[in-house]
This record gives structure tokens, sequence and C-alpha cells, in this order.
């Protein structure tokens, strides 16, 4: 069935069913002639019909048409130049800061003796990383990649490969320097910045040669200031730089660096559970590089100055449980025998106390401040004693004692 309508000021409705059965005209004004609707249901029954078209050879197959496949093309969107020079510039910053600074970064190969078995020596190898400090070839690097080392050599990023000699070694601060005989013109020294300045967030490059892969560049940025790291000595380094930078097993000894190029940091440790990065990385402030390297250098070793107490930070837990007459501080849950705080007659504490599964000593002394500077942490109070002040010197520490606010002089000393 066809239905055609249309709608204007007149109407015509013409059904059609094999043949046309019907023809409706209606007009208000004027009538539709009969001979021009013959021929317009002609005009359009001839449209609707199919012209016959020249029959094909029987021997000549029937060749059906085929649509033209439709190719899209994708393109990426184009971003903004914006954009693109912001990436460029980040790129070319990169580049920059390694073609400067990868010359200064060396490899450091050592030998080191090992418990003899079936009367035989035997050795292990061990690697790490390094960076030259100045023209007289002074390189600073880890203390325990060189400790107990019966050999050290060092490879430049030429590949040029010389003997290295160690000068001087500090546990407690695991830093050490080793020096090579080298004309001033073919060393390229890095600069040193400024640790006390930097800020969470601020770009982290470090380089050096994970897993013995010389000459490796990752970035990150400074995910947290002020940690603290256990030395070898057992003594705490304070002050740790804590970065997103892959850093890896041969990292050690190796530059972090700020988006300057500056030395900011030593890397020296990961925290880990599979032995390979997993995004925590750790590096010794370059602050207290340059307070430990020169002494290094010219003496071998480095005094650190020496409290001679234990204690642990203030909680509000603590305070609550055992009725601290403060909020902030450090308890001092021992001294030292023979240390600097013992001679200036301060107090541990003198009964121990289990909290939540473990022993607290209480009693003792509680610090406050240590020359008007107000402790609120004991890792403040480290970080006061390692980084600013020096063997000999006199700090006045502020104590609550048994409920009184009280002053104690102490004249600090060296680490034993």
């Amino acid at each position: 069935m066809i239905m055609v309508r249309e709608y204007q000021k007149h109407r015509v409705e013409i059904m059609i069913h094999g043949q046309i059965s019907k023809q409706q005209r209606s007009c208000r004004r004027r009538s539709f002639p009969t001979v021009g609707l013959s021929l317009l249901v002609t005009a359009m029954l001839l449209a609707c019909i199919s012209l016959p078209t020249p029959s094909s050879p029987a021997s000549e197959p029937r060749v059906r048409a085929t649509a033209t496949p439709i190719i899209i093309v994708a393109t990426p969107t184009p971003l903004p130049q914006g954009i693109l020079d912001e990436a460029t510039a980040e790129d070319l910053l990169l580049i920059g800061i390694y073609e400067r600074v990868n010359p200064a970064v060396v490899n450091v190969q050592v030998i080191k003796p090992v418990a003899p078995a079936f009367s035989q020596d035997f050795f292990q190898e061990g690697e790490g990383s390094g960076f030259i400090i100045d023209k007289e070839g002074h390189i600073v690097t880890n203390n325990h990649v060189v400790e107990g080392a019966e050999a050290v050599q060092v490879t430049l990023h030429n590949g040029i490969i010389l003997e290295a000699q160690v000068l001087g070694t500090d546990p407690h601060s695991d830093l050490a320097v080793v020096d090579v005989d080298l004309p001033p013109e073919l060393l390229q020294p890095v600069e040193l910045g400024d640790s006390g300045q930097l800020q969470v967030g601020q770009r982290a490059i470090a380089i050096g040669n994970p897993f013995g892969l010389e000459g490796t560049l990752t970035t990150g940025i400074i995910s947290a200031l002020g940690r603290t790291l256990p030395a070898e000595s057992l003594f705490y380094i304070p002050e740790i730089i804590q970065t997103d930078a892959a850093i890896n097993p041969g990292n050690s000894g190796g530059p972090l660096l700020d988006a300057q190029g500056r030395v900011i940091g030593v890397n020296t440790a990961i925290r880990t559970t599979t032995g390979g990065n997993t995004g925590v990385g750790f590096a010794i402030p370059v602050n207290l590089v340059k307070r430990v390297v020169p002494q290094l250098i010219a003496e071998g070793r480095h005094d650190h100055p020496w409290l001679g107490i234990k204690g642990l930070t203030i909680t509000p837990l603590l305070v609550d449980e055992l009725g601290l007459p403060v909020e902030r501080g450090v308890l001092v849950s021992e001294v030292i025998a023979d240390s600097p705080a013992e001679k200036a007659r301060m107090r541990g504490g003198s009964r121990g106390v289990e909290l939540r599964g473990e022993t607290v000593r209480v009693g003792g002394d509680i610090i406050t401040s240590i020359d008007d500077r107000e402790i609120v942490q004991f890792e403040e109070l480290l970080a006061y004693l390692v980084m600013e002040m020096e063997v000999g010197q006199e700090v006045t520490l502020g104590i609550v004692r048994d409920g009184e606010e009280q002053t104690v002089k102490v004249v600090l000393e060296g680490r034993p």
C-alpha cells in the first residue's frame, strides 16, 4: 500500500492498492482538474516501476558491486604550543644537568676480604658510586662502599680506570673520601648546594651506577625531609632527605641533585622488601657533607659531638599513661656512664613501666630546650648537636626535673 499526502491549501489523498480504488478530492475554493490528477498519478506510478535492463549473455557471470571500504585515519589532538614548549624545556633541563654533572660521577669498585675457608683467602667484589668535589682528585662516596676494602679503583665517565686511595671514613655519617691521581684539567668537580633550603615537592635528580649500569640518571621529587637513619655505628644520622627518585644497589655514594644541578645529598639507602627500589630512597644531606668531608681529608676521621643520653619523644600517649608534667620534649630514659651528660649530673629513668607491651623507663629528666631552642622531638635535639655544634662546645639544656624547670650546662665530647 502506498499513501501519498500533500498538505498545502488543498488536500489530495490517493489510495492505491493494486489499482486505484478510490479518489478523493477536497478543496475549499476550487476543484483540481481531473486530467491533471490522472497525469500526476501516472507519473508517480512510472517513477516507482524499474525499467528492464538488457539481459547479459548466459556465459558471463553476474558481477556483484562491492562497497568501497571506508578508511578512517586517526590523528592525535594537537597540544597547545605552551605545553609543548614546557615539555621541551624540561627535557633540555635534564639533558643539560646530565651533560654537566655526569663527568663528575664515578663508578667505585672495591675488593674486600671475607672469612677464610679451607685455609685459603677469599675476596668479594663490590661497587658503588661517587662524585668528584675538587680539582685535587677528592671523591666523596659512602663509608659502607669502601669500608674494609683491600683495593679500590674508580672508573671515570670516559672509561678511564684509576687506582684510588681511601683518605678517610666516618661510620657515624656513612661518608668516605677517596683520592685519585689525575691532572686537574681532566677533573670536572660538582657544585655543592644547600640542603637547609630544601622543600618537599621540589625536583630531585640522581646520577649513579645502579646494578653496575654506569651513568644512569633518574628523576623524582623530594618526598620528605628531616628523617633519621641508623648508621653502622648504631648512632643515627639526622636531617636525612627522602626521595622517590629511583635508587638501587650501586647508587650508593652518588649525588642527589636539585634543578640547578647542585649536589643536595649523597644517596645512601633504600627501604625495600624486595631488594630493589620501591619509591623510598634516602640521601645524606649535603650540609653534613660540608662539615664532615674537610676533616676526613685533613685527618682521616671526623669527631661528632656527643651528649651521652638515650631518650624518646614525648607523645600524648606518654603524657596520659605516665602523668608527665609537660606535653612536649624528650624524656631521658638513660644516661650513659662517663658521658658528658653524666658529668653534668643529668638523670635517667629510675624505674620501668610497661606501656602497651614495651618497657619505658620513667623518672628521668625531661629536656624541653637546648640553647633557648624549643625541643619537641628527639630528632631535633640530635640534628642540632650534629649539624651545628662542635666537640668541646658547651650547651645549655632546659629540663624539667621532679616537676620543676631547671637548666643544665653540658660540655660536649666526641663520640666514643
